[in-house]
């Protein structure tokens, strides 16, 4: 067993605004698999704040919460039932902070805090202006509560001094455990008028519809009662029967398709199920389910393999003595299109059989898994149709609160992976499982575990690599700057990626960029035994091309300080020489010169190498603009070494000058 399989989650708990089953948020450009399968997510990223604010409908009490949230230090704490929107409300409060202020984005920090406390990971140190999530809806019982309540005391604290904002969405059920103390900051949302909320959707999607269209006793019934991710699905499935071609001409039709697939689905497949009267059968019918829209030839052997995983024993009889596959996909209701790939006929039906399948027959839960970990690795099949399966898996095994599911499967295909290959069946499974609301958390602590581990592969490594890079970087940069440097310190191939991956990361935000630093530095004193490895990391992470724009000169100190006082001195030529040619291109950052000379704090021996490299650097070239740099350089020497000697002149006697310095 590989400590993937070892940790088990129970109890899964979706958000309040996205669709049925298991929830991905996606923060940042969403993959382009998500995209394909429509994914409906809630994102931090701008862009995708402002689609989620085209669709969003204010729940009762908002306007308190935007009042309560709007001064700077600010703390706001959304109550509610779930399905009132209280996340997605949560979401567009911190957004319209930034919309009417002049807040520019890039000056501040907008991100999802994690409730579960874990000392390995960077502090929260907030800055003004910056705006925090905090989603404690996931809590079910007292005793975690509490203790995110004690967390959460601190936070509002930090943020309050800083002059940040943080919205927190609070658990449903457990107001007995409410402490009083933030009842001040607490605001009870209401429901949203469900029709509006419908309408604003289907607006957005540019359906052609009417207000009278939507006066039905069913749709109003079912805007009344459902929650806003029902609601969020139900349009969704107006726009997939409108974009299909299959479900009729006009919004009645694509309206009365959408109804019958969230009312009748579940009963419709529990009626197939039972009459399917073999266990093949109900084999073709799963694989079906999962592989729609893959060609026929490929369902077929997906199917076997399903029997074969299941032990399933093959009729006495050869097959053309059997039932052929066309009546057998006949009988259940799929078709065939021209192009030889399968459909159901009922709009989302491929959806509720799968979601029969999981939730009825826990059983062969392993067996499924199993079962996918081979088929998904067909070779008749695209990227994107191996993508799709590995969705429509992640999504049960999710809902089932089955994550160790995903964490079997990314191991084992990232592991037989072809060399330099990032496998994009396990990146997808990893992707989805950190988007996923509940168990988004354990999947970054998983993540840490094995970036922290003895041993790791290398496909695994790379799967890891741009998980941290695309996903975690995303939501929690903080803690993907952690992991990608623990794979940065790794030995190979793998290790220089992730290195590479950690430094455009870095290089994008001034507070990540010293946050590394700060990292390496400690790092350096703490794991000696990794002292060259951090200090190449360093070192091109202080280079001109890696350093933020303007360059953060008191952290460039703070780094070329520790490089220049620590041996072996062969990281300091590309470093070094980094930041003369962009003197010698942009006179104007000829600060670095005088801040690389003050980092020697005057001792003799870096002050002779920077010379010596200097020299070599100037005479690769005869052109004025590098002599001019290099005397200006040499000028810095010169006063940095006539004010040590004068201090040591005034100080009288002091300790001998070691071989090293000379």
């Amino acid at each position: 067993m590989t400590e993937w399989e070892r940790v088990t989650v129970n109890d899964p708990r979706g958000p309040v605004n996205n669709g049925t089953g298991a929830q991905y948020v996606y923060y940042g450009a969403a993959p382009d698999w998500a995209a394909r399968k429509r994914v409906e997510a809630l994102r931090i990223a701008r862009e995708d704040r402002i689609r989620l604010a085209d669709r969003f409908v204010p729940p009762l009490g908002y306007r308190t919460a935007a009042d309560r949230l709007e001064k700077p230090g600010s703390v706001v704490l959304l109550d509610g039932r779930p399905g009132s929107g209280r996340r997605a409300a949560a979401i567009m409060l911190l957004h319209g902070l930034g919309e009417d202020g002049g807040v520019d984005e890039q000056d501040v920090r907008f991100e999802e805090l994690p409730y579960v406390e874990d000392k390995r990971e960077p502090s929260l140190a907030p800055g003004e202006g910056d705006r925090f999530l905090l989603d404690l809806s996931g809590i079910t019982d007292a005793e975690t509560y509490v203790k995110a309540q004690h967390r959460l005391a601190v936070r509002r604290s930090q943020v309050r001094e800083a002059g940040a904002h943080l919205a927190v969405v609070l658990p449903a059920d457990l107001e007995h455990a409410h402490v009083p103390d933030f009842e001040p900051d607490t605001v009870r949302l209401g429901r949203p008028r469900g029709l509006a909320v419908l309408t604003r959707h289907l607006r957005m999607d540019r359906l052609p519809f009417r207000t009278p269209d939507l006066g039905g006793p069913e749709i109003r019934a079912l805007c009344e009662r459902s929650p806003m991710r029902e609601l969020a699905r139900f349009a969704r499935l107006v726009r997939t029967a409108h974009d299909d071609g299959r479900f009729g001409t006009d919004f009645a039709d694509w309206l009365g398709q959408a109804m019958r697939a969230v009312t009748d689905r579940a009963g419709e497949v529990r009626a197939q199920v039972r009459a399917v009267g073999t266990a093949a059968d109900r084999a073709l019918l799963l694989t079906a389910a999962m592989f729609e829209e893959l060609h026929a030839d490929s369902v077929y052997e997906a199917w076997h393999c399903l029997m074969r995983t299941v032990k399933h024993e093959e009729e006495a009889t050869t097959e053309l003595g059997r039932r052929d596959f066309g009546e057998r996909l006949k009988t259940l209701g799929i078709a065939r299109d021209a192009d030889g790939r399968l459909r159901f006929k009922r709009l989302a039906y491929a959806e509720a059989v799968r979601a029969y399948f999981w939730e009825n027959f826990p059983g062969v839960r392993d067996d499924l898994r199993d079962w996918i970990g081979d088929a998904a690795g067909d070779r008749r099949l695209t990227t994107d149709d191996r993508v799709n399966v590995v969705v429509r898996f992640a999504e049960r095994s999710l809902a089932a609160g089955r994550p160790d599911d995903l964490f079997v499967l990314v191991a084992r295909w990232a592991n037989s992976a072809p060399r330099t290959t990032c496998d994009p069946r396990s990146l997808a499974a990893l992707e989805l499982g950190l988007a996923h609301e509940k168990f988004g958390a354990e999947f970054r602590q998983r993540i840490y575990a094995h970036v922290t581990s003895g041993s790791l592969s290398d496909g695994l490594a790379r799967v890891l690599t741009a998980a941290c890079a695309k996903s975690i970087a995303a939501t929690h940069p903080d803690q993907a700057v952690v992991r990608l440097h623990h794979l940065a310190m790794r030995k190979g191939e793998v290790a220089g990626e992730a290195q590479e991956a950690l430094l455009d990361l870095t290089g994008q935000d001034r507070r990540l960029y010293r946050l590394l630093i700060d990292r390496v530095r400690d790092r350096l004193g703490r794991e000696p035994h990794k002292t060259e490895a951090h200090l190449h990391l360093l070192s091109e992470l202080l280079g001109h091309d890696r350093a933020p724009e303007p360059p953060p000169w008191p952290d460039l100190f703070l780094g070329w300080e520790t490089v220049f006082s620590h041996p072996p001195a062969k990281f300091w030529r590309p470093l070094v020489t980094s930041w003369l040619n962009a003197v010698t291109d942009d006179p104007t950052q000829d600060m670095a010169l005088g801040v690389m000379v003050a980092a020697t704090h005057g001792r003799p021996a870096p002050l002779h190498r920077l010379y010596a490299l200097t020299c070599d650097w100037a005479g690769t070239a005869r052109h004025s603009a590098r002599a001019a740099v290099a005397a200006l350089f040499w000028q810095h020497i010169d006063h940095a070494q006539y004010a040590r000697a004068e201090s040591a002149r005034h100080a009288g006697p002091g300790p001998r000058i070691t071989e090293e310095e000379r």
